[in-house]
């Protein structure tokens, strides 16, 4: 069973979430902190397989936390909870290298698709996410950067991006595109190289701006 260290400093939020777990035979919520401080010191001090953490909280928020946790090279995979859905946040918090972002009016149901993709190996971030970026995207100039510059994509790779952003994982593409789940994975990892993306959320920003 993957243990959970839920983060929120609102008592009545981490028990609505807490619900969500309780007759779940794979995820349990093994510890609760108030903020950031409150979850490195457990962190130091137990193991757990996830971090679900809200953004916004008192004396340490939910980016410095996760800054600290990739800084200490700490072991958990990370699904941020929250009400932020502006573009800012949202891009701030993925180019952290975390696994999730939902926004906390999701049902119980999308939050462990989230995780069961997260636990595939897959980045989720959910509809409202990514149509915030896209909505950011499409109002202003860009950079020429890595997100902006053409990469030569085959039709295929292409296909694959596409499906990546509809938050598909490696099984269901590969049915999709009726490829193997191994030609999946081959063409994820051209898609990393060529866009100089170190992840699938990398990907997801990159798509944002050529989709």
């Amino acid at each position: 069973m993957k243990q959970i260290l839920l983060v929120d400093d609102h008592q009545i939020i981490r028990n609505g979430i807490k619900y969500y777990f309780e007759d779940s035979k794979d995820f349990h919520v093994s510890a609760e902190a108030e903020n950031g401080v409150e979850a490195l010191e457990k962190l130091k001090n137990e193991q757990f397989d996830l971090l679900i953490t809200d953004i916004s909280m008192p004396e340490m928020d939910g980016i410095e936390l996760i800054k600290q946790i990739k800084e200490q090279d700490i072991d958990i995979k990370i699904l941020a909870l929250t009400m932020h859905g502006e573009a800012k946040i949202i891009k701030q918090v993925m180019q952290l290298g975390i696994d999730g972002y939902i926004i906390k009016n999701s049902g119980r149901d999308k939050v462990l698709e989230a995780l069961g993709q997260i636990f595939s190996g897959q980045a989720y971030f959910s509809y409202e996410v990514t149509k915030a970026i896209m909505d950011d995207l499409s109002n202003k100039p860009q950079k020429k950067d890595r997100l902006t510059m053409e990469v030569s994509l085959s039709k295929r790779e292409t296909e694959v991006l596409d499906l990546i952003v509809q938050e598909m994982n490696n099984h269901q593409i590969a049915e999709k595109l009726f490829i193997s789940v191994r030609t999946v994975e081959s063409h994820k990892q051209s898609l990393l190289f060529k866009t100089g993306s170190k992840n699938v959320a990398g990907l997801v920003l990159y798509a944002m701006n050529h989709i």
